[in-house]
């Protein structure tokens, strides 16, 4: 009996070490998903194919259809703003990037909250996810401070090749400025004297990503790369064959195109039953109705953001062919959205404005001709204008630096491994930039490292479609150079600056009211009321906000043409057709 009961426990032991053998191999069997953000700079919600443009992006639209396209997905509306908030969870006026520091107010320099780069004091998603066991890479646009404690090598990143500036040339190391004129890079924690050969940013800054991670794969550590294009932000600049590769694509004018881009979204099924397209800025023509030249030379700017866009998606599309090449594509959760609306202030006319220092380094440094094969070229500054930028938010208003829907609203498409949504799944969930930190962290098992995360995260809903983010209580508020806003549910308040908005609160319901044409302030006086007390007695005081007593909107009430209602086919006698008699009634002259 007692030898049976040896054997027995003998058998029972090997049994079990099998259990745990097989248990450890299913562990080593299931890896860590390596985590790749893609960041694009100053790009529309309606600039990808995936989104109703005419653009083609074929690698970032496949991403679309292989994973979640989100319509309801918010930035902040300005670069280091959204960097800073998606770095750290937290809202950018605490975290440092109150404003952009080109623009910080006298009443905000030398505030708290307001030096223009991301404190030290917190961690960013570099620090989180190497504190998860991941390899940590960067390349792109940094944006998020120059001295050394701000750069990524003291920020968490293992890897790192980035323009440290907000912009400059896609070729080298110009910038805009007469007492700044050189932008400046890091790789690898070292300041960069110059610039690697046939260097253009798209290109290189994917170049590198790829060798980080090739270069890692001896270490066994899964990766975390944030990829921060700096296209397509200005100056607009790209090599053939995408340089003409729209080539008089765009001669149809931006009126055109605003209406087949809203007609695409509704095909698409982006769109709510009821969403009206935005009015066009009451500054522009129509440009149906400008010469033909005129619409030429225009839509040549559109066509180099246009072969910007197209050359961007095919290095991202190289990025993806080589995930697949290793066979890591698979294990490999994949995050794009871009920083804020599109640029259609033309900021480098007025940065460089004649009687300027800047106007004269622009005229020795910057192409001055203005022949329409110059345009995108190393030496030229193109800028799209008003015009365009409006048809890259279709069907919404606005665009960057303002908080109308154009200038926070953005694409956002992840690809999430082993999801239960259905490949190619659209969703309206509300989100905003801050949830990355909370979603990462949650997904490596940890808590987010900073205080006062203004995100909530989204892996409850990636895992499980009948989830969702937010709901009808909860609430995002935003401001940038006074400039204000804040959605709570379906309901949005806004206070822009004259002339693209009112100077004074106004209502919208975005259930329906995407291009923000129906102020309801004067019929829901009572939620116009809840709103801005939630703004002001919570959002302002919890997030730092110091409304600034400068700002360079401020003139633009006097500056621009008095803005009247947009009405198609108004004036009719600018519309009027050659009136046609019947041809029974058609005679020659009597002598």
């Amino acid at each position: 009996m007692h030898y049976h009961n040896k054997i027995s426990l003998w058998l029972l032991g090997i049994c079990f070490c099998a259990l745990l053998v097989s248990t450890n191999s299913a562990h080593a069997e299931k890896k860590q998903p390596n985590i790749l953000i893609v960041m694009t700079d100053d790009m529309g919600w309606a600039d990808l194919g995936s989104y109703g443009s005419e653009i083609e992006t074929p690698n970032m639209d496949e991403l679309a259809t292989k994973g979640i396209r989100f319509t309801n997905f918010y930035t902040n509306p300005m670069c280091t703003p959204t960097r800073a908030t998606f770095m750290t969870g937290v809202d950018h006026h605490v975290a440092g990037a109150g404003t952009m520091n080109l623009f910080t107010a006298p009443n905000q320099q030398g505030e708290q909250g307001y030096e223009g780069w991301l404190r030290e004091e917190f961690k960013t998603l570099g620090d989180v996810m190497r504190q998860a066991g991941y390899a940590t890479y960067v390349t792109g646009k940094w944006d998020l401070g120059r001295f050394p404690e701000l750069i990524p090598r003291s920020r968490g990143f293992d890897r790192d090749f980035v323009m440290l500036d907000s912009h400059g040339s896609h070729y080298d190391m110009r910038n805009i400025y007469a007492r700044n004129p050189k932008i400046q890079f890091t790789e690898d924690g070292k300041y960069l004297k110059s610039l690697p050969n046939d260097y253009y940013s798209s290109k290189t800054y994917t170049d590198k990503m790829i060798s980080f991670i090739e270069d890692g794969r001896k270490t066994g550590k899964p990766f975390f790369g944030y990829l921060a294009y700096q296209a397509p932000h200005d100056p607009h600049h790209v090599d053939e064959p995408w340089r003409s590769m729209y080539q008089g694509v765009y001669d149809k004018g931006w009126t055109h195109f605003h209406r087949e881009r809203f007609k695409a979204q509704q095909k698409l099924g982006l769109l709510p039953e009821k969403t009206e397209l935005a009015e066009r800025y009451w500054y522009l023509p129509d440009s149906e109705y400008l010469a033909p030249i005129a619409r030429a030379m225009l839509g040549r700017q559109m066509e180099v953001y246009a072969g910007m866009m197209t050359n961007m998606d095919h290095h991202f599309g190289r990025l993806i062919q080589y995930l697949k090449d290793i066979g890591e594509y698979e294990n490999t959760v994949i995050v794009l959205f871009g920083d804020n609306g599109p640029e259609g202030n033309n900021t480098f006319e007025a940065l460089t404005a004649p009687g300027l220092t800047n106007n004269i380094f622009r005229a020795r440094n910057w192409s001055e001709q203005h022949h329409i094969n110059v345009i995108g070229t190393p030496g030229s500054y193109p800028e799209y204008g008003p015009g365009w930028a409006q048809i890259s938010t279709t069907p919404f208003y606005g665009h960057k630096a303002y908080p109308s829907e154009g200038g926070i609203r953005n694409a956002l498409i992840v690809k999430m491994p082993d999801s239960k949504h259905e490949a190619g799944s659209i969703r309206n969930d509300f989100m905003h930039v801050s949830d990355i930190m909370p979603t990462l962290t949650e997904l490596t098992g940890q808590e987010p490292p900073n205080e006062n995360i203004s995100g909530q995260s989204w892996l409850g809903m990636l895992k499980d479609p009948n989830n969702t983010v937010r709901g009808s209580e909860d609430w995002i508020g935003w401001e940038i150079m006074g400039a204000m806003a804040l959605r709570k549910g379906n309901w949005k308040i806004l206070n822009n600056w004259r002339p693209y908005g009112a100077r004074e609160w106004q209502l919208f319901d975005l259930e329906s009211d995407w291009a923000e044409r129906h102020d309801l302030a004067d019929q829901k006086p009572e939620i116009l009321k809840e709103l801005v007390a939630l703004y002001e007695d919570t959002y302002m005081s919890k997030n730092n906000i110091i409304l600034p007593n400068r700002a360079s909107s401020e003139s633009l009430w006097w500056n621009m043409p008095l803005r009247f209602p947009v009405y198609d086919n108004y004036p009719p006698g600018l519309y009027r057709k050659q009136y046609m008699p019947p041809t029974d009634m058609l005679t020659e002259p009597k002598d």
